[in-house]
């Protein structure tokens, strides 16, 4: 793993807690499995029942970029996390 890419992941990390505007249940979803991803490797436990829908979905949405490398998912978060500040940068400026 490269460290530059190790460090741009984190620096994304803490730049995501900062968007003042939430990003929609789809992108947190996407960003909590490639995190998961990134950090843990595959999912490694069962799915939720069908009782606890939220965790359910983090749990899909891991599950479905668990054949992604470690690097991958983390140049795939710091990706999204661009896109969710641009998104927001352009918002504000209209």
């Amino acid at each position: 793993m490269c460290m530059h890419l190790q460090e741009d992941f984190e620096e994304h990390a803490d730049k995501v807690k900062k968007l003042t505007t939430k990003p929609s249940d789809a992108d947190l979803l996407i960003l909590y499995g490639l995190f998961k991803q990134a950090t843990v490797g595959p999912v490694d436990t069962s799915r939720p029942g069908m009782f606890s829908m939220k965790e359910r979905a983090k749990w899909d949405a891991w599950k479905a970029v668990e054949a992604k490398s470690t690097d991958e998912a983390m140049s795939d978060y710091i990706t999204k996390v661009k896109q969710l500040l641009e998104a927001e940068a352009s918002a504000a400026s209209t």
